[in-house]
């Protein structure tokens, strides 16, 4: 029976947020008196924005037992929105309880009815809106949520909606069979579609308070996340970029991998961190996994390691199909793209780096690799990604040290070509460090989006000149540091080209290249952010010799002759293959390092 209720002009008003709303087991409570938080959620009326400001309804998604008309109360209340329960809105269009609806007219009708109840609200004024359970479900209604709304899942374990929903006769669902069973089945089903949610919140045991506010942190923070195409010759891709994408990585996968089966690749303190949580969200998406964990550290990037893991991968049988995700910074990122560009002659592969360097660097262009006793990533391969997630929630746990060895890779994209962006990044530097959520996605997305045009123009870096050589700006002086140092962790790669962008500014300026102003400028610029700039800002002394027979080694040698980044000024790199060595020898010289072999290699760790 086709439409038998919900007729079109039926738009409730939603009744009032004051009163009291019953905690999530549905006892009730004293009124509350919350002062509205300041939120003005009809501030910006822009319906393509999105976040608290943008003017747009809140829809609360999940099962039955979530807690979505008693936190959606909440919700609206602290807000100072109205609220509504869509099915009470669709009993009181229909003039029955919806299991009378169901009884009389099938499921079918149920969520048509449903769909334009929701359309409706969705008209209306800036609310709260709880929806049953199947209601997002539908593709329709999901949909208009997505144009017109913030969709929420209220993601709650199995034991705790059981809980909840025992004993309750009103659901038509639960009135066959054991409610356990029900909502099992329920969530083999509906998870992987609620993962394509906006907002995923954690609800547990949780009172309704520290539940609502848990939903107020994630509205206040969460943008819909910046999504930049990587487009090259033979394979193209998505950098996903925003907060809480690994709770939302199954959703994102699913469409862009050839298989629901993944293998993680993870180090140990990633793993603590964000391996549950990633598991979890795949889970929901229905995909079968397993994970592989290593010790943290640029040691890992070895032999030993890969052949660990290939053994460990290949003794599982593993499928072509089978997806490499590599959870973690650029040691994690280089070690299994390697291991997926040369298992089985190549696996699909997945980025989500959780460093602020591997975001804006080693996870976007497809390089990947590990290190030998000869030199820093010797042996390696070219091998994209299938979609590359960076989560900027994970910045968070990082420490200072951490954020700014991954502001320098920004810098440097901005140093390479593009001055109006060196310009930006000495204005918002500092709320770049502060994680301002804002500011430090769009740094992301500038200098992801600056490496991927790169790239596309110069996918295997072979260009004679420029082309993707270009971002290795200040890398052939960091390498050399870092391999002089041993990858032991006294030096980060970020700090090394830190260290590396001014030496080529000085080096640069040298030859005759670049204003000495411009030198001044960078080198005020990454003094005045904390990070080190010079050679003896290192807890070691080098020898010029040393660093130079380092930098022999570097892959970016050709015909015998080593070839370096240099600039023009802020914003204007070239590469050159015609440098004297007289010139090296005496920028190293006067950046600190000694004339002789003669080193110090037990000094204190750095203090930067």
């Amino acid at each position: 029976m086709s439409r038998p209720f919900f007729p079109d002009d039926h738009c409730p008003a939603p009744p009032s947020p004051l009163h009291g709303p019953p905690d999530i087991s549905g006892s009730p409570v004293a009124p509350l008196h919350h002062a509205a938080l300041p939120l003005n959620l009809d501030a910006v009326r822009n319906p393509s924005g999105f976040g608290p400001l943008c003017g747009r309804s809140i829809v609360l998604i999940g099962l039955m037992g979530a807690g979505k008309s008693t936190i959606g109360r909440r919700l609206a209340q602290r807000l100072g929105l109205g609220f509504v329960d869509a099915d009470t809105e669709i009993e009181r269009a229909a003039g029955c309880s919806i299991s009378d609806v169901f009884r009389l007219y099938g499921e079918d009708a149920f969520r048509d009815g449903e769909r334009r109840v929701i359309k409706r609200l969705l008209d209306g004024p800036t609310r709260v809106i709880a929806t049953g359970g199947g209601a997002f479900m539908n593709s329709e209604t999901r949909a208009l949520i997505r144009e017109r709304a913030i969709s929420l899942w209220l993601r709650c374990p199995l034991p705790v909606l059981v809980r909840r929903v025992s004993g309750r006769t009103h659901r038509p669902l639960l009135n066959n069979a054991r409610p356990r069973d029900v909502l099992a089945q329920l969530m083999v089903v509906r998870h992987p579609v609620y993962a394509q949610a906006d907002i995923i919140v954690q609800c547990g045991d949780d009172n309704v308070d520290h539940a609502t506010t848990r939903v107020i942190e994630a509205l206040a923070l969460n943008h819909r996340p910046r999504r930049l195409p990587v487009a090259l010759a033979h394979a193209s891709y998505e950098v996903v970029i925003g907060a809480g994408l690994i709770e939302r990585a199954g959703a994102l996968l699913a469409p862009v991998l050839p298989q629901k089966k993944a293998i993680v690749i993870s180090d140990a303190n990633v793993a603590e961190l964000y391996l549950k949580p990633l598991l979890d969200s795949l889970g929901d998406s229905g995909f079968v996994t397993q994970s592989l964990i290593v010790p943290p550290g640029e040691q890992t990037k070895s032999l030993d390691r890969y052949r660990e893991l290939t053994d460990a991968i290949l003794e599982q049988k593993v499928e072509r199909k089978t997806a490499i995700i590599a959870l973690g910074g650029g040691v994690v990122g280089d070690l299994a793209g390697f291991v997926a560009a040369t298992t089985l002659r190549g696996l699909p592969f997945v980025q989500i780096p959780t460093t602020l360097l591997s975001q804006v660097d080693s996870s976007v262009g497809g390089k990947t690799g590990i290190n030998t006793p000869w030199g820093k990533n010797l042996l390696g391969a070219f091998h994209q990604p299938a979609i590359v997630l960076a989560d900027i929630s994970t910045l968070a746990t990082l420490p200072p040290r951490e954020i700014k060895a991954g502001y320098a890779e920004i810098v440097k994209s901005a140093l390479i070509g593009d001055a109006g962006f060196f310009a930006w990044c000495e204005n918002n530097a500092p709320r770049i460090l502060g994680q301002d959520p804002d500011t430090l996605a769009e740094a992301v997305e500038r200098a992801c989006s600056f490496k991927a045009r790169v790239v596309a123009d110069d996918e295997k870096e072979k260009k004679a000149e420029g082309g993707r050589a270009l971002l290795n700006l200040g890398h052939t002086f960091g390498h050399a540091l870092e391999a002089e140092m041993g990858y032991d962790g006294r030096l980060l790669h970020g700090e090394a080209v830190s260290i590396g962008l001014r030496l080529a500014f000085m080096l640069s300026v040298r030859l005759g290249y670049c204003p000495a102003a411009d030198l001044d400028r960078v080198t005020a610029h990454l003094q005045a952010n904390g990070m080190p700039a010079r050679i003896s800002d290192l807890p070691q002394t080098f020898s010029v010799g040393t660093l130079l027979n380092h930098m022999t080694r570097d892959k970016k040698m050709e015909g015998g002759k080593l070839t370096f980044v240099l600039v023009r000024g802020i914003g204007q790199a070239f590469t050159c293959r015609d440098v004297p060595e007289e010139a090296v020898k005496a920028v190293l010289a006067e950046d600190g390092c000694v004339p002789d072999t003669q080193t110090d290699r037990h000094l204190p760790h750095s203090a930067f």
